[in-house]
């Protein structure tokens, strides 16, 4: 059965930087794409960042272009969200899960970027 446990998230002054983690189990991970998602209070769930099952092809939404860079470790089961330069409409929770998606979605990591 699928596993998603996101971790990470906290409060954070507007410009401040988090580290995100998602730990995988369940499905071969080094063998798909994992994607970043988040949902803020009363808006749908958005795409953030994907990247390739070897961690060579990153996308990212335009919103965090230049800010977030996503990472992997295919020998932890692993994918990373770092996030820098956070401003409050980066303010949501954040969720991974692989391409395609699981419908055993994780808690997600609270994120809010606040003064």
């Amino acid at each position: 059965q699928v596993q998603l446990v996101e971790s990470g998230g906290g409060l954070v002054q507007p410009g401040g930087s988090l580290r995100l983690s998602c730990a995988a189990s369940g499905f071969t991970f080094s063998s798909y794409y994992m994607t970043w998602y988040r949902q803020a209070p009363g808006k749908e769930r958005e795409l953030v960042a994907t990247i390739g099952a070897r961690g060579i092809t990153t996308n990212y939404a335009d919103s965090v272009k230049g800010r977030f860079t996503i990472s992997r470790d295919n020998g932890r089961n692993t994918v990373y969200l770092q996030m820098n330069n956070l401003t409050p409409e980066d303010t949501a929770v954040y969720y991974c899960n692989k391409r395609p998606p699981s419908n055993s979605w994780g808690r997600g990591t609270q994120v809010t970027v606040s003064s």
